[in-house]
């Protein structure tokens, strides 16, 4: 006789046994419950920033095993790479113009192993590169993300181009993971080092995500509570 499920496994069996739309609403509530719960235990956000960049390192990391170790880069898009790249290399730029910090020594480590993947998948793996099914168009995303950096950007006191710099990495960054996910698509198979190296980008992106909202709202409480004492004197 098999032994009472665990409750975990309970409720995973449940949720794939879901249509996609009630995945996505769970997925939609367990993100928003995860930020609340990090909103009461995280009180420097800068944390889940430097969080967020550990787990995309991690992340890379995976990458350059499986390209060093298997010699092959099967699976891999090298368009979620070069969009890596390039928000990483802007980021940079705003890094070292707007506020020198440890996030720049961070950014600066992740794009020369971004760009080394990049060198490994173009130039000595290129043979097992799947480029037919490496097909998303960087214009879908880089345009619209360039045209919405122009409309909604940060109000500092930084120069203008900057400020839309700073805008436009963090937009490039949020969509950077769609060419790899077509490619998934396309393919119909994820081999493990790529679904470790999607994970890990899903956390990323989750933790910066969280940074930037709880940023947002820490500033508008922040100003409220100025706001107040001004009133009150």
């Amino acid at each position: 006789m098999r032994g009472p499920k665990r409750p975990l496994g309970v409720v995973t069996s449940w949720v794939r046994r879901q249509p996609p739309k009630v995945k996505a609403f769970l997925a939609v509530v367990t993100g928003m419950a995860a930020l609340v719960f990090i909103r009461f235990i995280v009180h420097d956000h800068d944390n889940l920033f430097a969080a967020a960049e550990a787990a995309h390192a991690l992340g890379i990391g995976v990458l350059i095993y499986k390209l060093t170790k298997e010699k092959t880069c099967a699976g891999l898009s090298l368009k979620s790479q070069d969009l890596t790249a390039l928000f990483l290399a802007v980021r940079l730029y705003c890094s070292f113009v707007m506020e020198y910090d440890i996030h720049t020594i961070l950014d600066t480590a992740t794009l020369l192993a971004t760009l080394f993947v990049i060198y490994m998948i173009r130039f000595k793996l290129r043979s097992t590169y799947m480029v037919d099914k490496d097909n998303f168009a960087l214009y879908y995303v880089v345009l619209p993300c360039a045209g919405l950096a122009l409309l909604i950007h940060p109000s500092t006191s930084h120069n203008i181009v900057n400020r839309i710099s700073w805008a436009f990495c963090v937009y490039l960054e949020a969509v950077s993971v769609l060419p790899q996910l077509r490619l998934m698509q396309n393919t119909k198979i994820v081999e493990p080092f790529t679904a470790h190296y999607v994970f890990a980008l899903g956390v990323a992106r989750f933790l910066s995500c969280a940074h930037w909202v709880l940023q947002a709202d820490f500033l508008f409480w922040g100003g409220g509570e100025c706001l107040m004492t001004i009133v009150d004197l």
